[in-house]
């Protein structure tokens, strides 16, 4: 049997990975050692949120969001690590809105010394998202995760939204949680719960996002909620005070949890 790369499951080829990859433009962006532009290819400059055509000679970082810089900075670390290549990561870009899966090589002059990085990047935002009508009121469009990218030893998981339990956030990065265990993905809490659909998941607190379909239990304890997760072994997750009566509304349950008498 034939595998695919970045960790797919063998599928039909016009939807397998390498078919994909070998469809998509890729972006290329050449840094320095002080991480300034000196070269990027036409894909890039028309991917990338720069506000000028030519952004040569600015920090590589000066035209992501505030939010993926730290991330960014993140991984030409990783680059210069002596006995790994450092992991692809997964990147929310808001303006445009896409999801790009970047990954950055050290180039190095006869001695071995850092010259520079090349950063090479595929827009995988068809892949795992789709456009969803908005408040058409407004005429606007989102797109809603359909599949969240996920990094397992240097392979990239794309996890089916459905098959998600809950979301917990873990600093700038989760953890998507599925009856065969927690993957880490490199996107924020806030990213994802605002391409996630509203009908079906819900932040419940600051570090935690259900699917409510795979509630099993409403817990009360001492006066809190917490909500008991369909699976093998029980996870509790809490809810915070602010989102309790958002989650009884959701649940159907806005007049209050019954009691036995």
């Amino acid at each position: 049997m034939k595998t695919c790369p970045y960790g797919a499951e063998p599928a039909a080829p016009s939807s397998s990975w390498l078919y994909l990859l070998e469809r998509f433009d890729v972006g290329v962006v050449n840094v320095d050692r002080e991480l300034r532009v000196v070269g990027m290819n036409d894909f890039a400059r028309r991917s990338l949120p720069v506000q000028e055509k030519l952004p040569f000679g600015k920090i590589v970082t000066s035209f992501h969001p505030e939010a993926a810089r730290a991330k960014l900075k993140f991984l030409l670390g990783q680059a210069e690590c002596p006995v790994m290549n450092a992991p692809p990561m997964a990147l929310m870009i808001n303006i445009p809105d896409r999801v790009l899966l970047i990954k950055v090589s050290k180039i190095g002059d006869a001695q071995g010394a850092t010259t520079g990085y090349t950063l090479v990047f595929y827009d995988i935002t068809e892949v795992v998202s789709h456009k969803a009508e908005d408040d058409p009121a407004r005429g606007s469009e989102r797109r809603r995760l359909r599949k969240i990218p996920t990094i397992k030893k240097n392979r990239v998981l794309l996890v089916d939204v459905p098959a998600v339990s809950f979301i917990r956030s873990e600093g700038h990065y989760t953890w998507v949680h599925t009856p065969q265990g927690a993957q880490f993905c490199n996107l924020a809490i806030g990213d994802l719960e605002s391409r996630l659909d509203p009908q079906a998941f819900l932040r419940v607190h600051r570090s935690y996002i259900v699917n409510l379909a795979q509630v099993d239990e409403i817990v009360r304890d001492d006066g809190r909620l917490m909500l008991r997760m369909m699976g093998s072994t029980p996870v509790d997750i809490p809810v915070s005070r602010a989102s309790a009566p958002h989650l009884l509304e959701q649940l159907g349950l806005a007049g209050g949890i019954p009691t036995h008498p």
